[in-house]
């Protein structure tokens, strides 16, 4: 599966030569899985993660719905935004989301999986001994939809989040813990869009709202062909951050759970400057996030808050210890 188009700018600080060999297999994928990476943005391998991980894992995250397990200070429980404005104790039917798991050692599991870590390392990376950082993680526990359709989630790219490149070194891993399709509301993916460029994101008009820095692209065109990525338990669809993708809503009677971690290629990736660029405005919404909350990300008090400052709090290093980059 051939992945990304190469933007390595020496001039920026990147590689000034390609750091994956597209020309060869990698040491667990095919030259075909390579090259159909490389063409369409994302890659679906099947049965990358076995029924007892991700029985771990869901275990881990109804222990912590539950409160019989405390959750690491740094880690977001979230709520749909209507569940969220009624009064609710919590439990797995109310949390809708885990974010930013990296200091919980159950779900961190999962970001450190070889067979995982394996794939990643073959599409951003030159060797298996290549450095990554997980940089996002997210435990989405997809609900029934309301009516409102807030469960939902409209078509964006992850770049718009991200203030680092070269864009081709990163990639989301997207496990599925149950089988997920259209009823449910699977991944929905526009093949060859990680082409595109990143574009200008706006909230969605939905009714009802939704919840702060959930974006879409801005006047998208709903004409562009796309595919369902319909998945079993276990199987990971690995993809670009600039790849068009989203999910519909969940019209079945049960929660939908997927489990995920974006990687960077931790030797060749550098932070960037987003100001007068698309990403501003996620910029000025993502730090004032995170100066609400300056406890939960443990900044201290000398910090100056900044977009480049709220990730490095987040990351954390994949089977290195690496401490002078990301």
């Amino acid at each position: 599966m051939k992945s990304f188009r190469f933007l390595a700018i020496s001039t920026r600080g990147f590689a000034s030569k390609p750091v994956v060999d597209w020309t060869r297999p990698g040491n667990v994928l095919s030259l075909e899985q390579k090259q159909f990476y490389k063409k369409n943005g994302f890659l679906l391998v099947r049965n990358c993660v076995a029924r007892e991980d991700l029985k771990k894992y869901e275990d881990r995250f109804n222990a912590i719905c539950e409160r019989k397990v405390k959750p690491p200070a740094s880690m977001l429980v979230m709520k749909d935004v209507l569940i969220a404005k009624k009064v609710t104790p919590d439990s797995i039917d109310t949390i809708t989301k885990v974010q930013d798991f990296a200091e919980e050692p159950v779900l961190f599991s999962y970001c450190e999986h070889p067979h995982v870590t394996n794939v990643v390392r073959d599409l951003i990376g030159s060797s298996p001994a290549t450095r990554i950082q997980a940089m996002h993680t997210m435990l989405i526990n997809k609900p029934p939809d309301t009516g409102k359709q807030t469960s939902r989630h409209p078509m964006h790219q992850d770049l718009i989040y991200f203030p680092w490149r070269p864009e081709d070194l990163t990639i989301c891993a997207w496990t599925a813990m149950e089988k997920i399709n259209k009823k449910n509301g699977c991944l929905q993916v526009v093949p060859g869009s990680q082409t595109e460029g990143l574009k200008a994101h706006g909230y969605p008009d939905w009714e009802g709202g939704v919840n702060k820095a959930y974006y879409a692209i801005k006047d998208y065109d709903m004409s562009l062909p796309r595919e369902y990525v319909e998945m079993e338990a276990g199987d990971t669809v690995f993809f670009h951050p600039n790849l068009f993708h989203g999910s519909g809503t969940n019209r079945s009677d049960g929660f939908r759970k997927a489990i995920s971690c974006h990687y960077a290629n931790y030797d060749h990736t550098k932070y960037i400057d987003v100001k007068g660029t698309v990403q501003e405005e996620t910029a000025d919404q993502i730090v004032d996030i995170i100066r609400k909350h300056p406890q939960r990300y443990s900044v201290k008090p000398s910090q100056e808050v900044t977009f480049e400052l709220s990730w490095r709090l987040r990351s954390r290093p994949v089977h290195h210890d690496g401490k002078e980059n990301l």
